[in-house]
């Protein structure tokens, strides 16, 4: 009985594990099917490297979409990185305990905000923001729905994620390691850049390749203050119109025009690559630095 009690565990583990692998697999082979009649050699750098979007037209072209994801993304990336970094550093190695669990608390707040509502806090807040920022730069006419207010948005979305996979991080490092530092006359600043960050360095990098993988996926909170006019963006307070937000736009009109349903499933296709492309990169740094430490 214990036998075949053991073995109905064992292969339960192995058919979830399985659905776990599958699972990707089977959104790339989908999105692929689905895609398929952009995928010829002679259609697909047209579609890519256009920046004709006239659907009405047979014009499918994706770059301004691919370019504001991009710009958006590590614009966003630019603003939350050091932002999340010092704060996991402040709340773990300086905040006094109270103040620790009360930030913490916030966070977990912050994390459970749904994403539309970051959106509404940048129509009302960040736009105009962003509209007197390109004014004092001698900007004219603009709305406030841009790139950079997207990038602003999408920063702050993002930022609870990273920061409790960063307090983590830094609560699992031995006290002993930053004690044994300072005995030998390091300064505190010096202990924690050069032991702490240095022990959890590869996973910050995993930390932060999820944020960017995260970032480009953001889709409510973006729509509402990117603009959503299909453009290559000249400048950060130009419109722009993410991946994601075109998805989200124009999959219900994709039945009435031919080619329509395969190219919004090539845009998900792209963000899918997009995502896969960052996390081999990060999986490289993440082995660069295990070898080092």
């Amino acid at each position: 009985m214990r036998k075949a009690i053991e073995e109905i565990r064992k292969r339960w583990m192995q058919l979830t594990l399985a659905i776990i692998v599958l699972l990707p697999l089977s959104i790339a082979a989908s999105l692929i099917f689905k895609a398929w009649p952009m995928l010829h050699w002679d259609v697909l750098p047209n579609v890519l490297l256009g920046s004709e979007w006239l659907p009405g037209q047979g014009k499918f072209g994706l770059w301004p979409f691919i370019y504001s994801s991009l710009l958006t993304a590590v614009i966003g990336m630019v603003v939350m990185v050091p932002l999340s970094l010092a704060s996991a550093i402040y709340i773990t190695q300086f905040a006094p305990k109270w103040l620790e669990n009360f930030l913490r608390t916030v966070i977990d707040i912050l994390a459970g905000i749904p994403s539309v509502i970051f959106g509404l806090w940048g129509v009302l807040f960040i736009v105009p923001q962003v509209v007197d920022w390109a004014r004092s730069w001698g900007s004219e006419n603009v709305s406030g729905y841009s790139i950079l207010a997207g990038a602003i948005v999408m920063a702050f979305s993002v930022l609870p994620f990273i920061l409790n996979m960063l307090i983590e991080l830094f609560r699992s490092v031995a006290i002993e390691l930053k004690e044994a530092a300072l005995s030998l006359g390091t300064t505190y600043w010096q202990a924690i850049k050069d032991v702490v960050i240095r022990q959890i360095k590869p996973g910050i990098t995993a930390a932060f390749s999820l944020g960017v993988s995260k970032a480009f996926g953001e889709t409510i909170a973006v729509l509402m203050v990117v603009g959503n006019v299909v453009q290559i963006p000249g400048g950060l307070f130009d419109a722009g119109y993410p991946l994601p937000a075109l998805l989200a736009n124009n999959y219900g009109e994709m039945m009435s025009i031919p080619m329509y349903d395969s190219a919004l499933m090539l845009s998900a296709l792209l963000l899918l690559i997009i995502v896969v492309i960052f996390n081999s990169l990060a999986h490289r740094l993440i082995r660069h630095y295990q070898t080092k430490v």
